[in-house]
């Protein structure tokens, strides 16, 4: 009996890691500068299909499509930006959703229309694939490259935001701009940098997805519930809430197709439910 829980809670982990990858840049963002951001998706969407081409089209190994998928996700995020999002920093939340779901909705036309719509093929390199036994429980080897991945990105993370002069700036900016700006910080700057890496590591998250999830055009929407959920769930402004509340979604996600297969994804939103009715600023939510 063992051996079947542990497999399950490890499957389930892996798809939370999965989940944190993919949300931990709209934490970011959203927790951070106060934006709400509906085509968080779309950018790992790019990010990708970025990895696809790479990989299909020009033949590069699977890790050396990682960086460029967060370049391009960081990079085209920069150009909105400049041209849209920095427009409605300070606008009501329904217009920045409205902004931002048209661009999902854009998103969504533009990869069908290029890449149609099929699921796209993709090779994991050997090492990446297969599993090993340990005590009669089977471990994958990607499941194992994902926990590891969203485990360094966490320190990485929380390192840089919570105790860098970098992530001081940004709250400052976030809670005064104009005291921020007299006291000489370069607001614009780090609200650029900051929306640049919140969308690279959907980016990377999204070219992560792939071999777990598949890709197709509905990406950007399908995942899109699942990360507003995680985010809701962790509580804004949290990675830390981010990555425990992806853990629970996730095993809970698994479990509940392993051992309730008739209630099929409701459990996640059950787990959602009971979780905000308890905490509903979130797990470590500030407000």
């Amino acid at each position: 009996m063992i051996g079947p829980v542990i497999g399950v809670l490890f499957d389930g982990f892996a798809y939370g890691m999965l989940l944190f990858l993919l949300s931990v840049g709209l934490s970011v963002t959203l927790g951070m500068m106060n934006f709400v951001n509906l085509a968080h998706c779309a950018f790992a969407m790019l990010g990708a299909y970025v990895t696809v081409f790479l990989m299909n089209d020009l033949k590069w190994p699977f890790l050396a499509t990682l960086p460029f998928a967060f370049l391009a996700a960081a990079f085209v995020s920069v150009l909105l930006e400049r041209t849209l999002y920095r427009r409605l920093y300070r606008a009501s939340d329904l217009d920045q959703v409205l902004l931002t779901i048209g661009l999902a909705f854009v998103s969504v036309a533009v990869a069908a229309y290029i890449f149609g719509t099929v699921l796209q093929p993709v090779q994991m390199p050997p090492y990446l694939r297969g599993s090993f036994n340990v005590m009669g429980v089977n471990f994958a080897v990607y499941r194992l490259f994902l926990v590891a991945v969203a485990l360094a990105i966490t320190l990485i993370l929380v390192l840089t935001l919570e105790y860098t002069r970098f992530g001081a700036q940004v709250r400052a900016a976030v809670d005064n701009q104009r005291m921020a700006r007299g006291l000489g910080i370069n607001v614009d700057g780090a609200f650029a940098v900051t929306f640049a890496l919140g969308s690279g590591l959907a980016g990377l998250g999204g070219a992560l997805a792939i071999e777990i999830v598949g890709l197709d055009p509905s990406f950007a929407f399908i995942y899109l519930v699942y990360v507003l959920i995680v985010v809701s769930v962790g509580g804004l402004g949290s990675i830390g809430g981010s990555f425990l509340a992806a853990s629970l979604i996730g095993i809970s996600d698994v479990a509940g197709k392993y051992y309730v297969p008739e209630l099929g994804a409701f459990l996640i939103y059950l787990v959602m439910i009971l979780l905000l009715m308890w905490r509903p600023a979130g797990l470590f939510g500030r407000r």
